[in-house]
């Protein structure tokens, strides 16, 4: 199997003026192709941190991370960041605007993956009118 994923004594501390907080300390695990992995544990253990870490939203303080080189990831937020004044569609279009990637071809597989999801009654609608779960689904 082909290894995606690397992580190596992974640590990340958390720094304020007066104090610092160990977050995640001597984190290791590999990931190879086709492997489902889940990072369970209680709250507050570091779990978002080390998916923050490997996304790039956070700075890791030690340790070694290797990706293979085609290996993308996505990261879904805990509280979703969708646009309230957007519809689900607009929404979701929004990565291929910043991106300058919009085409027909790509509007319609997003489409058709909000059908897949089960959203294709709510492409039109706002936020506000969707329940948590496909809030989620949408971001």
């Amino acid at each position: 199997m082909k290894n995606i994923l690397e992580i190596k004594n992974l640590k990340k501390i958390y720094h304020t003026k007066t104090m610092e907080t160990l977050a995640v300390e001597d984190f290791s695990f590999n990931v190879n192709d086709g492997e489902f992995i889940a990072i369970v544990g209680p709250s507050g253990c570091g779990k978002s941190t080390i998916l923050s870490v490997l996304c790039g939203l956070e700075e890791k303080s030690g340790g070694d991370i290797k990706f293979n080189s085609d290996t993308k990831i996505g990261y879904m937020l805990q509280q979703d960041s969708l646009f309230e004044w957007r519809n689900i569609l607009d929404n979701c279009l929004l990565g291929l605007e910043i991106n300058k990637s919009l085409t027909e071809e790509s509007k319609m597989r997003v489409i058709n993956l909000l059908n897949t999801y089960g959203l294709k009654d709510f492409i039109y609608s706002y936020p506000d009118n969707l329940s948590g779960g496909m809030r989620q689904r949408v971001g």
